[in-house]
């Protein structure tokens, strides 16, 4: 089991000591997430809350999630990054391309696209993109950086996406994880199809397991039983060893924390101190179990 910390609406002055203190403690990754502006007008409620109201308010700091990766990246040796989730179908694929093996290329290959649809309509369409199609071009997305993270000279003529050959260099050393997220049947068959693992949101562990059970039937049905896969929980009723355990056997392969929430620091404010010590009691409370 692999434990990842959550760094979603911390300060970003803290972004850098937190990376830090989570490869001493032993962490494996930190997971960003991504928000690209705040809408006063919002025409679907948030999926992930009893009320659909957002958890954070237009002050909330989110930082663009690859150029986060960078610069943690840049301050550590060993600690993996990877997003939970970039909004794919809001960006162009071919810069999103570039972007991402540019990451993987500084790091060393400690990075991981996590990649989802978008709730919000406002997201989409005031960045100049359709959000009723966004389920097709994020298929197209898949294979689009699939294809130019390859190598070599490559072309792609979609219903969505055209272009005529191109090359991107340094093309990735080794092949750059993706992992996809969303709990609707589309994006579960999704995960099962084109991704390297699923990334789920906030869920209770009974529900995670049997989302983790259907994933596991799609990928069956398209013969990659037997590939390597990753499943990124973020449970909201599991919060030790025994439970993780129990997840672990249920094929849950990395649980995304927030470590100093079980200490009473908040998500947003708060000392980095604060953090640090959440860090490292559940790397000595939970970690060291495991």
């Amino acid at each position: 089991m692999k434990f990842s910390i959550s760094i979603a609406m911390a300060p970003p002055e803290q972004y850098l000591p937190i990376a830090q203190a989570a490869e001493r403690a032993g962490f494996h990754a930190i997971v960003l997430p991504d928000s690209i502006f705040y809408s006063e007008q919002v025409s679907k409620p948030y999926p992930y809350t009893g009320d659909g109201n957002r958890m954070w308010g237009a002050e909330t700091p989110w930082i663009e999630p690859l150029i986060g990766a960078a610069a943690m990246a840049a301050a550590t040796e060993r600690l993996f990054f990877y997003t939970s989730v970039v909004k794919l179908p809001v960006r162009h694929p071919v810069l999103v391309a570039k972007q991402v093996a540019s990451i993987a290329a500084l790091s060393g290959g400690r990075f991981g696209l996590g990649a989802g649809l978008g709730w919000l309509p406002e997201e989409h369409e005031w960045c100049g993109q359709d959000f009723s199609s966004r389920g097709k071009r994020m298929d197209e997305c898949l294979e689009i950086l699939r294809l130019i993270w390859g190598g070599g000279m490559v072309e792609y003529h979609g219903d969505y996406y055209d272009f005529g050959k191109i090359q991107m260099s340094p093309a990735p050393k080794e092949p750059i994880p993706i992992y996809i997220g969303g709990h609707s049947k589309p994006g579960l068959r999704r995960a099962a199809m084109y991704g390297d693992g699923w990334s789920s949101a906030m869920l209770p562990s009974k529900k995670l397991l049997a989302l983790v059970e259907q994933i596991d039937g799609y990928r069956r049905e398209f013969g990659r039983q037997d590939e390597p896969f990753e499943v990124q929980g973020v449970v909201t009723d599991v919060f030790g060893a025994d439970g993780f355990k129990r997840l672990e056997e249920g094929g849950v392969t990395d649980i995304i924390t927030v470590p100093w929430l079980l200490r009473g620091v908040p998500m947003q404010g708060g000392e980095l101190q604060a953090r640090v010590d959440g860090i490292d009691w559940f790397a000595d409370h939970v970690i060291a179990k495991m």
